[in-house]
């Protein structure tokens, strides 16, 4: 029986440990966004901004001393007998192997922020455990083959489980990979097979760690009925409702490395190209200095057009100072009928690669038909030949930018129940908002007829004089309405804004 020499790869691999974590802690308190720096393993950085190395170098890295010390304990003890025990490429091979399954096992489980190099111990004690058994009677470390260390073992993972904050997935990954290897490792002094084990079992563990990370990167697409809205995400980003109508997604980082998607439906009243939603956000939400929900700003630029899922809208860009870093915001605003779809975006300026993240998302924004028109539809056909039905499906058509189709329901409710007078000028409305004009300015004329004193018969012709390019006939209109009902602010702030227009005319 032959046994090797001081065990100088373990001794190394322990220093290194203890030098990258004093190194780290000099810098600074080691917290989440310092283990992030320095190499954490983190999902979300790893499958979405493309940085697999951190498989790696997520081994050296350790929370505390004493998280640090408990591991360079236990591999001096198993790592040393196990160098010397097998060769050392053997040995050096399964520790890559073994650190490519821990974080295999840990990405697969979780896209968590992990550390340590607890999985190689794991690895170190299973190789010794089954290379133990298969050769325990030249072994002169009996402890290590015995059945007492089973249960040292299951202790330790019955710790990790029963814990919180342990990457349980990790220590399993490192500890099945060490019984693996420990079938096929051999002791000093059998035969010399080469190359040929150690490739084979950092290749097999490549080729699974290759597996996990491609099957992690899978996108998924997030629907929203209520919305009518339809994004691609990373598969591991978390939502929520945040109990303001807007839904809201994540990585899951805190602080450096944390991306961010929110949408929102802003109900503006009239359709337009989301350019006033965009200034509103500009002004009151990126106040140049002042603090907001994702950061200090720092920049804006000017909103910009833009397409998003095939419709026109108003892209604006932000630089802020985030609770993790430097920090970009884009934000999009997309007119759809009488809504405008607010989709804001923020990612990390430390990690560019999530720029290609978002462009994606955005690229792949799809607007669905939304519950209430699918509802309204139905009840539609339901009832066959009910007004009420009809109109409600023509005025959700027409909210949701969609004039042309709302035509054909309205008109046929109008001619169910002529003396409607909401449905004529829900009509009216409709006809303009497709650009038919004399039929719109026909349709608002009835429903004054019959609703003579009905503002919303009224603030047809008012559109209608609108359309025509009418200004003063417009503005005389909105008067009438205005004396019937002088409280509406809605109408006053309409009459001040075509009082506006008329007077910043040039005069002829």
């Amino acid at each position: 029986m032959r046994l090797g020499g001081a065990p100088w790869l373990t001794l190394i691999l322990a220093t290194v440990l203890v030098g990258i974590h004093g190194a780290a802690r000099a810098a600074g308190p080691v917290g989440l966004d310092t283990l992030l720096r320095w190499g954490a393993k983190a999902g979300p950085l790893v499958v979405d901004a493309g940085q697999v190395w951190r498989l790696v170098t997520a081994h050296f890295l350790h929370r505390d001393f004493p998280h640090l010390a408990l591991n360079v304990l236990v591999l001096l003890a198993a790592g040393s007998g196990l160098e010397r025990l097998c060769r050392r490429r053997d040995y050096a091979a399964l520790l890559v192997a073994a650190g490519l399954a821990t974080m295999a096992g840990s990405l697969g489980s979780s896209g968590g922020v992990s550390v340590g190099a607890s999985g190689l111990v794991y690895a170190c004690v299973g190789a010794l455990l089954v290379l133990g058994r298969r050769h325990r009677a030249k072994l002169p470390a009996r402890w290590m083959s015995s059945e007492a260390a089973v249960p040292t073992v299951l202790v330790f993972l019955w710790m990790g489980w029963t814990s919180v904050g342990v990457d349980n997935a990790g220590h399993l990954g490192g500890l099945l990979a060490g019984l693996l290897a420990g079938v096929f490792l051999e002791p000093r002094w059998h035969p010399d097979t080469g190359w040929l084990r150690p490739v084979g079992m950092v290749v097999a563990a490549v080729v699974v760690t290759g597996g996990v990370v491609a099957e992690r990167s899978v996108w998924r697409m997030e629907r929203d009925d209520g919305f009518g809205l339809s994004v691609a995400l990373p598969r591991d980003w978390r939502g929520d409702v945040d109990g303001q109508g807007r839904r809201a997604f994540s990585n899951g980082l805190p602080g450096r490395g944390r991306a961010t998607f929110s949408a929102e439906a802003i109900e503006a009243g009239e359709p337009g190209d989301g350019s006033v939603q965009a200034r509103q956000f500009q002004q009151e939400v990126l106040v140049q200095g002042a603090p907001s929900p994702e950061g200090r700003t720092l920049k804006v630029t000017e909103p910009v057009a833009a397409r998003v899922g095939g419709r026109s809208a108003q892209r604006l860009h932000a630089e802020l100072e985030g609770p993790g870093g430097p920090t970009h915001l884009m934000a999009l605003f997309v007119p759809r009928g009488e809504w405008v779809y607010r989709l804001v975006f923020t990612w990390p300026a430390a990690y560019p690669a999530y720029r290609e993240v978002v462009d994606r998302m955005v690229a792949e924004v799809r607007f669905d038909e939304p519950s209430v028109l699918r509802e309204a539809r139905a009840r539609a056909l339901l009832v066959p030949g009910a007004p009420g039905p009809l109109r409600a499906l023509g005025g959700v058509l027409r909210r949701l930018g969609l004039p042309k189709e709302a035509v054909a329901p309205l008109s046929e409710s109008v001619r169910l129940a002529p003396a409607h007078v909401e449905t004529r000028v829900e009509l009216a409305r409709a006809f303009l908002e497709a650009s038919r004009v004399e039929e719109g300015c026909h349709a608002a004329a009835e429903a004054r007829v019959y609703g003579p004193w009905d503002t919303g018969a009224l603030e047809a012709g008012v559109r209608c004089e609108l359309s025509r390019g009418n200004v003063e006939r417009a503005l005389e209109r909105l008067v009438e309405a205005r004396r019937v009902d002088p409280q509406d602010a809605r109408l006053r702030a309409a009459e001040l804004a075509l009082r506006t227009v008329l007077e910043a005319a040039p005069h002829r």
